[in-house]
């Protein structure tokens, strides 16, 4: 236990009887510290033994039941300090309208502690705190102080954080006004005229479009002050990029106040409002369409600010999914944060970037993906330095009250699990707002970890504004209706304050909304304009044929060498040394490469080209099936290791790191960070394919779709092991099926390859477009027992020549073009099970296979030529593992029909149509797979 030194300044308070009490209390804390009053014991470790035993000064006097009642009072007066710091926020004035509860708890009362006024009063405030302020005199002094900084219009809650420096830098902010944000009369000025801006812009949309959705601000206008204020120092403080998520309650504000969207664009976006012809002004944001394009509220932007020091703010594209894009900014920020030109992992510099997350209440807390994201924060792998969440609290979601849409008292409570600060703050005072924000930056930069604002406010229209909500919130909204604007009550305060006259209040807004009427009135119609869908980029229709993916044997084997190397000291598991190390035989005469290594060189060769490489999953490290081992763990030592950092001339990053169990949050998060750099290979793995379902939206939302909509590129990897080994319906399928239901427009390659060949070039291919507009996500369905599976093993030859096919013929079957009758095509494991069960059988000229290794983008081109090579094939069978209605049956077979000779039969072998994926009883799923194969090799 530390004890630090004595403090005069707290001891002098204490005389006669009560030194005596002191002294014995003091012995007792030196035996035992829980023998004495928690307060107590504070003051001991905070400040050590009183003066007088140090000095042996004063004979201290005795006489119990007084010093103990006094010393009852003092610990009463302590533990009141502590009440008002922990629960001062349940008398805050937080909310502008429709308090949700009674303001008030006798846990700040100083009668709930049997102490008065004048208690208080004779007890210096130097007893129980170091650093009272000036006018603080007193204990009295000392709570009301305490008071007007925790109970008034904005509020905290800090005693859930357990670091004690944090703790105490956050009271002596708080406490101190250090946080205060000081505005001259100018600078109040300029605040009032921002907000006649946002709430300006609402009322002219409203007024212009009516009926039309526009998720407005409104109630919660402070917003854009408060973010403009972020940015202001972000880009003080030579931080290059802010990156910011939202959903869409207020984002056209934002976009047009924050990111400088010029307000013609936005009004031309205006659905059944006249189209209008528009040059977007020099200098203006960028904001990215895709050829499909999306809804006004679910777009973002960019914008740079600054002369000398420039920062770039982006707000991230969000579906209305919500609180899904909390992950996928944060991915963005450490892409932006990461140097990746160096060998091993990338080095993330927290001051380059950092992220606002703004969110809705009721979706801060419904919503799991928040609780994923905020998990995330203080883990290596996906860290960013703190994020600032802004949560837009409009008392209600949609048509929810909070009573209905959460247990938990309030919207940010789910925060103080990961042991963030809290600052709730009312709406309609600008000051408290911009000092809250000025608390949460000051944090997030010396602590470097997350903090919640809970911005209260209210939302004046329904949902959005074709909504009614007076039926459902009737009581509210009346509140509402009488209540003033923050611009009102601004403008009135600083007219109180002869900051400005009561014309100006007025003038302000009347400027803004003639500025709005000007600009819209100087829009040109333009009626010959044509509504039609814009072509999909060139580069994405072409597809990915013509890149080279051979690397040179003498590569190959130097990468092979390196990556066999261990430091000197290290000390490895012998077992899986062994193991690792018969790698070093793989390319002699009549060896071969599987699967674990064919990964491992493209990764090495990849790396080796330059392109740096990151890649996370929940085992990814080892991989779940024990195949990969890119981490090693020394037996010796606290430390790892990995071979791919051991690579001889590579100078840039490989990151690879075991995630947190979740799909959606970490999946999101690669989306993001892929999105944001354009010279890494972003790689995520399922732990089983089947786990892939929990990310669902991120499939749909994000990344099947994203570039269609928002013009946003990503070249993202993901790795589902997918395969019927009679694990039941969770550890079996990848669900194949929802991938290629959502393939359309070459947004993605879907492949299901079945050698360690395919796989190096498949990857060195992907890793080839990066950065390019030809970059698109991959998915790939990876084996699970086929990665020890010898069949998929092959020669080092066929690294070093040769690329990617995207139909692979079957060695030793179709080998007499005339007698094929039979074509087999099916996709992965089956594929091998099959193969072995044909050299079992005889007479097998018939019968020929071939693999379809990349689904979509649909082969048809090799498909037609193989045809054309077996004139005399009568039956086309196509064999799947999965069920009828999974799969790629369905996909495929519209497919092979428009290319195949009408006298051609088509059938289909497999599973029967299923609810679930596969089932449960292994020995089942034995004969079912065995049928499969027998009924694939059946000839008429």
């Amino acid at each position: 236990m530390a004890i630090k030194g004595s403090n005069d300044n707290v001891w002098h308070a204490f005389h006669g009887p009560n030194m005596g009490y002191i002294e014995e209390q003091y012995e007792l804390f030196l035996d035992d510290p829980d023998a004495v009053d928690e307060s107590l014991r504070q003051m001991f470790e905070e400040h050590g033994a009183p003066d007088w035993m140090q000095s042996g000064g004063v004979e201290p006097s005795t006489g119990g039941q007084v010093s103990a009642q006094d010393m009852k009072k003092l610990t009463s007066a302590m533990k009141l300090v502590d009440a008002v710091r922990r629960h001062g926020h349940l008398e805050a004035d937080i909310f502008p309208v429709g308090k949700q509860d009674d303001r008030s708890t006798p846990l700040v009362d100083p009668k709930t502690y049997d102490l008065t006024e004048s208690d208080l009063k004779q007890m210096d405030a130097s007893v129980l705190v170091s650093d009272a302020p000036s006018h603080v005199k007193n204990a009295w002094d000392l709570i009301q102080h305490l008071k007007t900084r925790y109970s008034g219009k904005a509020s905290y809650e800090f005693n859930h954080i357990p670091d004690d420096d944090e703790r105490e830098w956050l009271y002596n902010k708080v406490e101190t006004g250090a946080i205060d944000v000081s505005l001259s009369d100018d600078e109040k000025k300029e605040v009032l005229k921002r907000l006649a801006e946002v709430e300006g812009f609402e009322q002219f949309l409203g007024k212009t479009f009516v009926g039309q959705k526009r998720f407005s601000i409104e109630g919660l206008d402070m917003m854009v002050p408060m973010l403009e204020h972020m940015v202001k120092n972000g880009n003080e403080d030579s931080v290059e990029h802010v990156m910011m998520g939202m959903a869409h309650r207020g984002r056209l504000n934002v976009l047009a106040h924050i990111l400088g969207k010029p307000y013609e664009l936005i009004f031309s976006e205006f659905a059944h409002s006249p189209d209008k012809e528009l040059v977007p002004s020099e200098g203006s944001s960028g904001i990215n369409y895709g050829w499909t394009g999306d809804v006004k509220y679910h777009f973002g932007g960019n914008r740079e600010i600054g002369d000398e020091e420039t920062t770039k703010i982006t707000l991230a594209h969000n579906p209305s999914h919500l609180e899904f894009v909390n992950p996928v900014v944060e991915g963005y920020t450490r892409a932006v944060q990461d140097n990746r030109e160096v060998s091993g992992y990338a080095e993330p510099d927290f001051n380059k970037a950092f992220t606002i997350q703004i969110h809705g209440d009721a979706a801060f807390i419904g919503e799991g993906v928040v609780a994923e994201t905020l998990n995330m924060s203080q883990l290596d792998g996906y860290e960013t330095g703190g994020s600032i969440h802004i949560i837009a609290n409009n008392l209600v979601g949609f048509t929810t009250n909070h009573k209905d849409g959460r247990s938990t008292k309030y919207a940010s409570d789910l925060a103080k699990g990961f042991e963030m600060p809290i600052i709730h703050v009312n709406a309609d005072d600008p000051v408290a707002c911009l000092s809250a924000v000025e608390l949460a930056y000051q944090y997030r930069k010396k602590f470097q970890k997350d903090v919640i604002i809970d911005l209260v406010g209210y939302r004046r229209y329904g949902h959005n504004e074709m909504d009614e909500p007076r039926g459902t919130q009737p009581l509210l909204y009346q509140a509402i209706d009488d209540h003033k604007t923050a611009y009102e009550l601004f403008a009135d305060y600083l007219a109180e304050s002869n900051v400005i006259s009561e014309d100006d209040g007025k003038s302000f807004k009347d400027d803004v909304m003639s500025k709005l009427r000007e600009t819209y009135n100087n829009m040109k119609e333009n009626e010959d304009v044509e509504h039609t869908i814009p072509d999909i980029p060139e580069e994405v229709v072409n597809g990915l044929d013509q890149i080279e993916t051979a690397v040179d044997t003498d590569v190959l084997k130097k990468l092979n060498e390196d990556m066999l190397k261990r430091p000197d000291d290290f000390n490895g598991f012998k077992k899986l040394e062994k193991i690792l190390q018969r790698r070093e035989k793989a390319f002699n005469e009549g060896e071969k490469i599987d699967w674990a290594l064919g990964e491992a060189l493209a990764y090495a060769s990849i790396l080796k080209d330059g392109t740096p490489i990151r890649m996370t999953g929940q085992d990814s490290e080892r991989g779940t099936f024990a195949h990969r081992h890119a981490v090693l763990h020394d037996t010796e030592k606290q430390r790892k290791y990995s071979p791919f950092h051991g690579l001889e001339g590579v100078d840039t990053s490989f990151s690879i790191y075991n995630s947190p169990l979740s799909e959606n949050g970490v999946l999101g998060f690669e989306y993001g960070y892929s999105v944001e750099c354009d010279d890494t290979l972003v790689l995520w793995e399922a732990q089983f394919g089947d786990f892939a379902n929990a990310a669902q939206v991120i499939f749909d939302q994000f990344i099947a779709s994203g570039r269609a909509k928002w013009g946003q590129i990503a070249s993202l990897v993901m790795l589902l092991p997918h395969g019927y080994e009679g694990q039941g319906p969770e550890h079996s399928s990848a669900r194949l099926e929802r991938f290629l239901q959502l393939s359309a427009e070459n947004n993605w390659t879907v492949a299901n390859v079945t050698s360690a060949a395919q796989f190096f070039h498949l990857l060195r291919r992907q890793a080839a477009i990066v950065g390019t507009e030809a970059a698109r996500p991959l998915v790939v369905m990876t084996p699970k027992s086929l990665l020890r599976n010898q069949r998929v093993a092959v020669d080092h030859t066929e690294l070093s020549e040769g690329k990617f096919k995207h139909i692979l013929e079957q060695n030793g079957t179709g080998e007499d073009a005339d007698a094929v009758k039979r074509l087999v095509i099916g996709s992965g494991k089956v594929m091998v099970d099959l193969e072995e069960a044909m050299e079992k059988r005889d007479n097998t000229d018939e019968i020929h296979f071939a693999r379809l290794e990349q689904i979509y983008p649909f082969p048809e081109k090799e498909l037609k030529e193989l045809l054309k090579n077996y004139k005399n094939i009568e039956e086309i069978v196509w064999i799947q593992e999965e069920p009828k209605n999974m799969g790629s049956w369905d996909f495929v077979k519209e497919r092979i029909q428009d290319i195949k000779k009408v006298k051609q039969k088509l059938h289909y072998v497999g599973r029967p149509y299923r609810s679930s994926p596969a089932v449960g009883d292994p020995n089942i799923s034995k004969a079912e797979q065995s049928r499969i194969i027998n009924e694939a090799l059946k000839l008429d």
